[in-house]
């Protein structure tokens, strides 16, 4: 799947609608139905751990320097500032047949599941 549309767009809202997460561009839509890890220089935090949210609303403002969905395996963003969010999308660490859901437009007309 090509996430080409959000390089160079900046992170315009973090949402957390109950068991998932929603990442809003300027028009494109990554929706996230595992919690990713946020990779700082120092360390990095995973859902439930204290400072995970503000990390992910850190980012909001933050462009995109890269974004990769390797299918089966994994999905990173790096951010200008070099925190990146990553999930793991092997079958062994997913609750559900999907992780996720991208819509370049941010539609759910053309949104394609991952």
């Amino acid at each position: 799947m090509d996430l080409s549309e959000i390089l160079g767009e900046e992170l315009a809202a973090v949402e957390f609608v109950q068991d998932y997460l929603q990442l809003r561009f300027d028009g494109p839509l990554l929706t996230l139905y595992a919690w990713p890890h946020v990779l700082l220089s120092e360390y990095s935090i995973a859902f439930g751990e204290p400072e995970y949210r503000n990390a992910l609303c850190a980012l909001i403002g933050e462009k995109v320097e890269e974004a990769t969905l390797e299918e089966g395996d994994s999905l990173t963003l790096r951010f200008e500032n070099d925190t990146v969010i990553a999930l793991s999308l092997r079958e062994e660490d997913l609750d559900g047949p999907e992780a996720g859901a991208y819509s370049p437009t941010g539609s759910a007309a053309d949104q394609m599941e991952f």
